[in-house]
């Protein structure tokens, strides 16, 4: 498979932009003996995850092969940065209504602060094919609403009799769908070059490096509950977060079997290369008021004190300005994480994730730790 070709080719030698799920679904219908055709997922997607024969595999080479080129790949990060194009026929509902109920997620003007409230209810906060969409239409419309500064991410209250009343941030991947074969492997690709991505680095012009202009507000992470696997993976793309004082994190790549976003690439950051390891290969847990949560939580809320401690981190950075926010995170990117680093990273992610996705051991691991098999 020449995957450069076909990429020169479909984009018209970089002359226009795909989204990665677009980019495969074009790629099967031109160069069938290459990726699978759309008629080949659909008759996938209706399999448990332990009856399929893992075609996808085949679209993790491939974007791993287009990633791996500096130029290629670049351009393939720059077109998932862009807005998307529902984005745009959405804008016009919440700009005039001011809030706006999309797939996972509800998104408000809040004084000064657009405010993200993720919404899973029945999976915990979870994320899967039912909110990917609406999350990364959220993030769109957050960035480019005019009327607000900065943008606040919450979890809702949900359903389960144990958390009855309470807010949780989210539990990550839902991993009854994985088991049940509802998660399809572009998924993670599309949610962490995606809206993730969104989440640290803005919205990009098509005109301009991402790594020179773009569309960026502070981000406020308001974690109640726990945050696990991906919801933590979130909190090291937010520029501020405040946690309940009984708060957690863990990310549980080995019980699940599966890479944990790009934690292996931020996580270190923030908490030292030993911690990191701890946490994703050794399933160490992360008390939010503890030394080593201190080092990704910014602030610890009391019990019943999250909204009014909301409202103050609002007030308080609200006063830096829109310009130097976007400037600061940017620089910030330079020294920490430039786009380069991150499609190096992405490379080795797309080829390995895909392995982990369609492999038995994330079958024996879900029912092992997970008990998938009895889960409704």
């Amino acid at each position: 498979m020449n995957a450069l070709a076909i990429y020169e080719e479909l984009t018209a030698g970089r002359s226009r932009f795909l989204r990665l799920d677009e980019l495969c679904r074009l790629t099967g219908q031109a160069h069938a003996k290459s990726l699978p055709t759309e008629e080949d997922l659909k008759a996938e997607a209706g399999l448990a995850q332990r009856d399929k024969k893992g075609l996808e595999k085949a679209q993790g080479e491939f974007l791993a092969q287009i990633l791996g080129d500096p130029v290629a790949g670049a351009h393939l990060c720059h077109a998932m940065l862009l807005r998307r194009e529902d984005s745009r026929e959405k804008f016009s509902e919440f700009d005039r209504r001011g809030e706006i109920e999309l797939g996972g997620v509800h998104l408000a003007r809040h004084g000064k602060a657009a405010v993200l409230t993720m919404r899973n209810p029945r999976y915990l906060n979870a994320e899967d094919e039912s909110t990917l969409d609406g999350m990364e239409i959220a993030v769109d419309l957050a960035l480019l609403d005019p009327k607000t500064e900065l943008c606040v991410l919450r979890g809702d209250f949900v359903d389960h009799p144990k958390y009855a009343g309470r807010r949780l941030f989210g539990a990550g991947i839902n991993l009854t769908h994985l088991y049940q074969g509802k998660i399809r492997f572009l998924w993670y690709l599309i949610r962490d070059m995606g809206f993730v991505n969104k989440f640290y680095r803005g919205l990009a012009f098509k005109d301009q490096s991402p790594e020179v202009a773009s569309i960026e507000k502070l981000w406020i992470a308001a974690v109640e509950g726990f945050a696990i696997g991906g919801h933590c993976q979130i909190l090291l793309t937010m520029d501020y977060t405040i946690a309940a004082e009984d708060a957690y994190m863990t990310l549980p790549a080995r019980k699940e079997g599966i890479i944990p976003g790009a934690a292996d690439l931020r996580l270190p950051r923030f908490v030292g290369d030993r911690i990191a390891r701890q946490a994703i290969m050794g399933e160490r847990r992360i008390d939010c008021a503890s030394p080593e949560g201190r080092m990704i939580c910014d602030e610890i809320a009391p019990p019943g004190e999250m909204d009014a401690a909301i409202e103050k981190t609002i007030q308080k950075m609200s006063g830096s300005g829109v310009v130097s926010a976007a400037g600061n995170r940017r620089a910030f990117r330079a020294g920490q994480e430039p786009l380069d680093v991150f499609r190096r990273y992405m490379t080795v992610y797309a080829r390995e994730q895909a392995q982990c996705h369609f492999s038995p051991a994330l079958i024996a691991n879900l029912e092992k730790y997970w008990n998938a098999a009895t889960r409704r």
